[in-house]
């Protein structure tokens, strides 16, 4: 299943928590632009009202050959989820300090998914922690790899 955009600052910044995966609602030339890797997931974010799922402030580029000049780059999204999907992740927002943020759009079965990560933001600790953990195994790898 091919990735188009990742949101690598959330892995970096966040905790994960829980994972699930939406379908998303696009208009347009949309998914030519999805896939030819024209989207932007920093600083977008899962809002939900009236027991619908929406991600905002997602950026998809225009696409070069498209017909429609009036499509709008950073309008809200609709996510395609279940009805309990979405009440769980309701009450999961609710929570302090936890938000939904989306972590990938790619492709399944030919169909534009984005995967959403409900998560708790890290101290500058838990980073520092995480960076020296993902040291440690590149080393730990690195020496493995010698030794043979």
């Amino acid at each position: 299943m091919p990735s188009y955009a990742k949101n690598k600052k959330a892995f970096h910044d966040y905790e994960i928590l829980e994972q699930y995966e939406a379908g998303i609602v696009l208009h347009g030339d949309e998914v030519k632009s999805i896939k030819n890797s024209q989207a932007n997931l920093t600083g977008a974010f899962i809002d939900v009202t009236k027991q619908e799922a929406y991600v905002r402030d997602m950026q998809i580029s225009r696409y070069k050959q498209s017909s429609n000049p009036d499509l709008e780059l950073n309008r809200r999204r609709k996510l395609i989820l279940h009805k309990k999907e979405i009440l769980k992740i309701e009450a999961l927002i609710q929570q302090k300090g936890v938000t939904a943020i989306p972590l990938e759009l790619y492709s399944a079965k030919g169909l534009v998914k984005i995967k959403i990560g409900i998560c708790r933001g890290k101290k500058l600790y838990d980073k520092r922690e995480t960076i020296k953990k993902r040291d440690q195994d590149i080393e730990i790898r690195r020496d493995v790899k010698n030794y043979r």
